[in-house]
């Protein structure tokens, strides 16, 4: 195992994510009534952290992605810089431009140079990456803040779970297509060397993906066959009385 490189950009790009868990957290605190059961205060935390991930970190990742590059030679041949593509194939048709976050000096850009350092693709313009980063900011990203707002106004009854449902499934297929790709093709992408890039970039960071979802899903059955339950047993009623 090697010794990974921890410096200002590794401890601020630790640093804002724990600040926007802060703000969540905070915000919670200030909207949701005492009153709120500590699931669904868990669940509007969640949320809330979740959709500023997609709109500050993933939203800039576009942003380097679309707008960040370096000019290369003319060439006929050269491949896309990140993605297993055909010579010929140039992302957003520039024959002589490479995209992406690793060609940056912004402070997102360092921030994504430093994930990069676990997950190559995320410093390049890789297609699939950034095909799923598409749907999760706008996409995810609002409905993630739908459901939030759903739990302010204690609306847990079937929006809340169904919509929760959705980003859920929908951020365990995101995470299973960024990464199946690699495990199909040997990981050659991915530095699992040191701790750092294996346990806290790649497997604690992205786990949050998968625990917190599988939880509302989990949430989700149990309210939506009570549901369901109680409604069997309001028309039982009914049809006795008639």
């Amino acid at each position: 195992m090697t010794t990974p490189i921890i410096d200002q950009t590794t401890i601020t790009s630790l640093l804002a994510a724990l600040f926007l868990l802060l703000i969540a957290y905070t915000t919670s605190l200030r909207l949701l009534p005492r009153s709120t059961p500590p699931t669904l205060r868990t669940l509007y935390i969640w949320h809330l952290f979740d959709a500023l991930i997609h709109f500050l970190f993933e939203g800039s990742f576009l942003y380097n992605c679309f707008f960040t590059y370096t000019s290369i030679p003319h060439t006929s041949d050269y491949p896309h810089p990140a993605s297993l593509t055909s010579p010929g194939v140039y992302f957003l048709g520039h024959e002589d431009r490479l995209y992406g976050s690793i060609y940056g000096t912004s402070p997102t850009a360092g921030l994504w140079q430093e994930y990069a350092k676990a997950d190559k693709r995320w410093g390049g313009a890789d297609l699939t990456v950034i095909s799923l980063e598409i749907l999760t900011v706008f996409a995810a990203g609002p409905l993630a803040v739908y459901v939030s707002e759903l739990i302010r106004r204690n609306d847990s009854g079937g929006k809340l779970w169904f919509w929760g449902s959705v980003l859920a499934t929908g951020e365990l297929y995101g995470g299973f297509m960024t990464f199946a790709p690699e495990w199909l093709t040997g990981s050659p992408n991915l530095d699992t060397s040191n701790f750092m890039y294996l346990w806290v970039y790649l497997v604690f960071f992205n786990m949050l993906w998968v625990f917190f979802p599988l939880c509302v899903l989990y949430q989700a059955y149990g309210n939506i066959g009570l549901a369901f339950a109680r409604a069997g047993g309001a028309v039982g009623v009914d049809r006795k009385v008639k």
